[in-house]
């Protein structure tokens, strides 16, 4: 690199130039667009269009004009420039855009440079910024980098990846310019870090391929002056600052806006900064992606550079086709990925084609696999389906809020979920710091907060930077000072709290996959309009079928009862054979207008409404006491009771259910003297009240437990344990799940039998 000792004196002198500590926050802060002075390899004067008269001149107008700054301040700028070449400048910006416009003069009478002149204007708060720069007298014309900008571009549009292109940039930029390092810097984010991923550099000077640099060695105003100026040179480190005069323009309080100025000083930040890093001239391009800094071509020497305009235009004009020809680059790549997440997506997406919920839980690793994530999740209607790494309740609930107020099918992710502000995701739990994914990737489905979601665990990932990006200042012999970049600083350090990024392939196959789970359920919702169209009319036959049942069959059954029993009274000489089978058909008749009576009952309970109301358990238990006592007195089966709270329920409906339930345990009481029957609810970890009726009696098999709520289910002949028609079970599920809630039950043969029952809230449609 540079000579070591020459380094050694610039690291001194800039060290010098600050008396006391570095405060970086001063940095971040400085507005370097209203520094106030221009380099002094050229002059500038700022004149008013409509009046011509010169509002601020450099303080070098003396020298470089032969009218010094203050005279000239007030006068018409016809003093120094033709009214050829002034009018030809406010022709060229007199256009809606901000851009400078350039064009050569002739060095008019007094002008020290005696030579051609290179004048460049452009329109700032209302005045005219003019600004000049001497000519060499052998500084090649534009026409001399034609070919030279014709085979770079040329080479550039033969690169196919973003790492091609950045080589090709890097190589062809200091071809054009002759600077001793030329690096491709890319940027991790609008304000994040940046890293080298191009570079031609000099033999003996230090490699920075590869190497990180903290996001303070370029501040937020100075990325906004990039995207607003593509090209900044710094000609010389050591260059004295020429002033303007007025220092501060009347109109407006402050100095002369500069951001678009060729000329406009340096910080002294930046100055410092570039002596640590033994640069004495630097040049920089703006890369731009769709009016975003996507990074910089930077370039530095050992020595003073002024690269002449034409080089300066051709370098612009290189960089604005870098940044377009990335543009293509990364437009293929996107539509190649929106291709293949396309194909990847259906093949997922098929395999949910029946019950989108059970068929998610079966198939999410496919799913996440189709986003290389370590988790998955479906959230929808409440209910939630996934595979994987677990999501915590809390981000569950947060996405769901989220997803809430996103439009369904817009993607968002994060890579570094703990890093977001408050108020925008939670961070990790505190003392749980495993129980968060590092990123997580949403797509919301509805308005209503379901949302699709990917995660992914946190990924250590090493960098090399060019200094410890959490100490970017260094103690030296006169204080804190900007510390000095370089391999032969190099910091390496692991970046945690942070998953693999989500690239544009994985959003495009979270949006195609969204998209055809939308159309997957508006098919689903259709064919649930059908199958409710069917079900209405099977509705309607059942009920042409029961009114048929109550009317048709029964009264033939009544004739037959009847004629029976008429035969039986009427009779005479009948022998004992025909007796005893006019008795049973007298009996198989009566059981089956039971049945049909059952039927009808069981069949009214699907179609009839509930009235819920908090209903006081206990009143109910007493209630169906009324009727089903005198069962238990006979079965001499006690009623012990526990707390029993109010519950949300129809109050005939429950009276059905505990009256069932306890003739239950009255026919199936044990054999002996301590029998018993207990009503009593407790509640369940998840809130839910659950009643419980647990008797003492014969109990139930195992292996006939999944019978008992089955229609016409007996585990008994109808000539045991006081008969009945085998509904009874059945009806009372039946009401349960009317209500919303749940049966179940539990029991062991010569111990009892425990029913449970909870009544959640019942249908809208109820």
């Amino acid at each position: 690199m540079a000579d070591d000792r020459w380094l050694s004196e610039r690291a001194w002198a800039a060290e010098a130039a600050v008396s006391d500590g570095f405060d970086l926050s001063q940095c971040v802060r400085e507005p370097i667009h209203l520094l106030g002075g221009i380099q002094s390899y050229g002059s500038l004067l700022a004149v008013d269009p409509a009046t011509g008269r010169v509002e601020v001149a450099a303080e070098n107008t003396g020298a470089f004009f032969g009218v010094p700054a203050e005279t000239l301040v007030g006068e018409p700028v016809s003093r120094v420039l033709s009214s050829d070449y002034f009018a030809e400048a406010l022709a060229g910006t007199a256009g809606d855009e901000e851009v400078p416009v350039a064009f050569p003069v002739v060095a008019g009478h007094g002008w020290a440079t005696g030579g051609p002149v290179d004048v460049s204007a452009h329109r700032r708060d209302g005045l005219l910024v003019l600004e000049f720069e001497p000519r060499s007298a052998d500084a090649p014309a534009f026409s001399a980098f034609y070919q030279g900008v014709r085979r770079a571009l040329a080479r550039l549009r033969a690169a196919t990846t973003v790492e091609d292109c950045c080589a090709i940039a890097a190589r062809e930029v200091r071809a054009l310019t002759g600077f001793d390092r030329v690096v491709v810097y890319r940027f991790d984010g609008d304000d994040g870090p940046g890293e080298v991923i191009a570079e031609e550099v000099t033999d003996g000077w230090e490699p920075w391929l590869g190497l990180w640099f903290p996001a303070t060695d370029i501040p937020p105003q100075a990325r906004r002056l990039y995207r607003e100026n593509w090209i900044r040179v710094i000609s010389d480190v050591d260059d004295a600052t020429v002033g303007l005069r007025p220092g501060v323009r009347p109109s407006t309080g402050a100095p002369l806006d500069l951001s678009q100025a060729a000329l406009r000083t340096v910080s002294g930040f930046h100055l410092e900064y570039l002596r640590n890093i033994g640069v004495r001239s630097s040049m920089s391009v703006s890369v731009l992606r769709e009016e975003r800094l996507w990074g910089l071509v930077a370039c530095h020497g050992a020595g003073p550079v002024r690269p002449a305009p034409e080089v300066r235009s051709a370098c612009e004009m290189f960089g604005t086709a870098f940044s377009l020809h990335l543009a293509v680059i990364e437009e293929r790549e996107r539509a190649d990925a929106l291709a293949e997440s396309g194909r990847r997506a259906a093949s997922v997406a098929r395999l949910l084609e029946h019950g989108l919920e059970d068929r998610f839980a079966e198939h999410a690793g496919a799913v996440a696999d189709l986003l290389r994530a370590d988790g998955v999740l479906l959230c929808r209607d409440g209910r939630t389906a996934g595979g994987g790494d677990a999501f915590p309740e809390d981000l569950v609930r947060s996405l769901g809020r989220r997803a809430a107020a996103l439009t369904p099918g817009e993607v968002r992710a994060t890579d570094r979920l703990a890093e977001l502000p408050d108020g925008d995701e939670p961070g990790r739990e505190p003392g749980h710091p495993e129980s968060w994914p590092a990123g997580v990737l949403m797509v919301p489905i509805s308005r209503r907060g379901d949302f699709l979601a990917w995660s992914r665990r946190e990924r250590p990932a090493p960098r090399q930077w060019a200094a410890d990006p959490a100490t970017p200042l260094r103690v030296g012999p006169r204080g804190e000072r900007l510390t000095p970049r370089g391999s032969s600083a190099v910091f390496r350090a692991t970046m945690r709290g942070r998953s693999l990024p989500w690239s544009a392939r994985d959003e495009a196959a979270a949006r195609e996959l969204w998209r055809l789970l939308t159309e997957l359920v508006l098919r689903h919702a259709d064919a649930v309009t059908r199958l409710n169209e069917e079900l209405r009319t099977t509705n309607e036959d059942l009920a042409s079928f029961a009114h048929a049942a109550a009317h048709d069959l029964k009264e033939p059954l009544r004739g037959i009862s009847n004629a029976a029993t008429f035969a039986l009274e009427d009779a005479t000489g009948l022998d004992a054979v025909t007796l005893r089978r006019l008795r049973t058909t007298r009996r198989l008749a009566d059981h089956m207008d039971a049945l049909l009576n059952s039927l009808l009952h069981y069949s009214r309970l699907g179609r009839a409404g509930l009235r819920v109301t908090e209903t006081d358990l206990g009143a109910a238990l007493d209630a169906a006491v009324e009727v089903a006592g005198p069962r238990l007195a006979e079965e001499r089966v006690t009623l012990r009771r526990g707390a029993l709270p109010r519950v949300p329920a129809d109050p005939d409906r429950l009276h059905e259910v505990l009256v069932n339930l306890l003739v239950n345990a009255a026919k199936y009481a044990r054999d002996g003297a301590d029998r018993w029957v207990e009503v009593s609810a407790r509640r369940d970890p998840a809130g839910e009240t659950v009643v419980v009726v647990r008797d003492n009696g014969i109990g139930i098999p195992a292996e006939q437990q999944g019978e008992v709520f089955g229609l016409f289910r007996r585990l008994h002949p109808a000539s045991e344990r006081g008969g009945g028609t085998g509904v009874g079970l059945a009806v009372v599920k039946r009401i349960v799940e009317r209500h919303g809630g749940r049966m179940w039950l539990e029991s062991e043969p010569g111990v009892g039998t425990a029913f449970f029952f909870t009544l959640g809230a019942p249908p809208a449609s109820g």
